[in-house]
């Protein structure tokens, strides 16, 4: 888990701001798992930080999103922009 803390502090995913009026914290939760090889064997243990949204969902967190696109999502109109130049 500390290593990554330091990992997320390292590479600035994240900011601490002060909590705004009439705002309730989202509570997270440490995710561990056990990566194991083909042969069972150990291979090394994984944590995640996860955000226990299903606790508060509608109260807080209706106007937080995450904005993600695929790699396919963002080829496509440059292909077409290629072929149709």
């Amino acid at each position: 888990m500390i290593d990554e803390i330091c990992a997320l502090q390292s590479s600035c995913t994240w900011e601490l701001d002060p909590l705004p009026n009439r705002k309730s914290i989202v509570e997270c939760r440490w995710l561990n798992t056990l990566e194991t090889r083909p042969d069972g064997n150990i291979d090394h243990y994984k944590s995640r930080l996860v955000v226990k949204r299903y606790t508060k969902f509608g109260q807080d967190n209706i106007d937080t999103f995450s904005l993600v696109a695929k790699m396919t999502s963002i080829r496509l109109p440059f292909s077409i922009a290629i072929t149709l130049h």
